[in-house]
């Protein structure tokens, strides 16, 4: 059986919700829901879809680094949005977070995240390589 690694960049805000951003079991990484927060753990973009996604993308690049993958190895996306009407806003910003290898998609509207504020958060699955 392949081992498994955790994966967290040094935000100093990730240790109080005792999760590991990344879980690798062999060439598939596994990443937490990630969500519009700088690394001290503000939320950015207050009630902007497209500066939060923005945000949200950056940060899965940077757990992605932590794993040696790239935005191109990752497989599926998995997205929450708390306002559908603004779907167009996230959507723009996926386009430009994957320009080259486009993962498989979902989205889901809920009515809100964990922290008041948030509007988006995406997992995802990479396996490295794969690009």
């Amino acid at each position: 059986m392949p081992d498994r690694k955790a994966h967290n960049p040094d935000w100093p805000w990730a240790e109080k919700f005792r999760i590991s951003q990344a879980v690798q079991v062999g060439d598939t990484v596994h990443i937490s829901g990630q969500g519009p927060l700088d690394p001290q753990g503000n939320i950015v973009g207050n009630d902007d879809m497209s500066v939060q996604s923005q945000q949200v993308f950056a940060n899965l690049r940077a757990v992605l680094a932590e794993a040696g993958a790239t935005m191109d190895d990752v497989v599926k996306i998995t997205c929450f949005i708390t306002d559908t009407g603004r779907y167009a806003e996230y959507s723009a910003a996926r386009a430009e977070a994957f320009p080259n290898n486009i993962p498989a998609s979902s989205t889901v509207t809920v009515a809100d995240l964990v922290l008041p504020g948030m509007l988006v958060e995406v997992e995802a699955l990479a396996v490295l390589g794969s690009a």
